[in-house]
């Protein structure tokens, strides 16, 4: 049975291998729990995207108590950790990629913001579209989503995105050197291999814990689809190299009229 104690080790051990490739992780989960904050509601609704075991999840409530916090993933394990490891979180298994998985979340009023970090890359521009549409009918007028992930600009200023990539790949170096943390699949290599977690790996096997790569990296993809879900106002909060902090207002009427857009 997987313990509070060990599930909290293996996700500050995910937490580890997720900063190999973010060594400025935490300064970017720091800009989007304060722009939720900034909203000005001390007890905010909140959808967390591909939430994994829980990490943003747990951050958001620990500044905001008060706050409601849906984490929604479709990874079974990852679900299991997290479950094990903040009982006070509310995780819901869905796939962002089917029809239907909003009915399950049991918002009981407009959520006042949805966020995720580095998730929503691994969905195709076509289900992107309309992921982001979902998310706009379930917010209030003035919500916001805030989406951190590497987002690439090659298609509209390519000589900058080799820039901001570069950028991103000094501060790796100057922060790790030779000594970088566990990668992803040398993670999940050793949590195949617990005992603990057999049962969870079996269920992996399912189609919600699967995706083809890295499907929507380019900025544009996450502005056009915002663009057409309805958000009134979208640009970038905060950003280093080509990590940033994507935001969009949801319009508070007449969606897809009069939009405007920045990057």
């Amino acid at each position: 049975m997987l313990t509070h104690d060990a599930a909290l080790e293996w996700i500050a051990r995910w937490d580890r291998q997720q900063e190999g490739y973010l060594p400025d992780r935490e300064e970017r989960f720091t800009a989007l729990i304060d722009a939720v904050e900034a909203l000005g509601r001390p007890d905010p609704l909140v959808i967390d995207l591909g939430c994994g075991p829980g990490s943003l999840s747990a951050r958001l409530l620990d500044r905001l108590p008060k706050a409601t916090v849906v984490s929604v993933d479709a990874d079974p394990l990852l679900l299991g950790l997290g479950r094990a490891a903040y009982p006070q979180l509310t995780f819901v298994a869905a796939d962002l990629r089917t029809s239907g998985w909003t009915e399950l979340l049991g918002l009981d009023r407009p959520a006042d913001a949805a966020v995720s970090t580095t998730a929503l890359h691994w969905i195709s521009d076509f289900d992107l579209r309309r992921v982001y549409a979902e998310v706009a009918a379930l917010l209030r007028p003035g919500g916001v989503l805030l989406n951190g992930d590497h987002m690439d600009t090659d298609d509209t200023t390519p000589a900058l995105a080799r820039l901001e990539r570069a950028v991103h790949e000094r501060e790796t170096e100057r922060t790790f050197g030779g000594n970088r943390p566990e990668d992803w699949r040398a993670w999940w290599d050793a949590i195949a291999a617990d005992p603990a977690f057999a049962g969870l790996n079996q269920e992996r096997t399912t189609a919600g814990a699967g995706h083809h790569g890295s499907e929507s990296h380019l900025l544009s993809h996450h502005v056009e689809a915002l663009r057409e879900a309805g958000f009134a106002e979208i640009g970038t909060l905060w950003q280093r190299g080509n990590n940033r902090l994507l935001c969009a207002v949801r319009r508070a009427s007449h969606p897809g009229r009069g939009l405007r857009a920045t990057s």
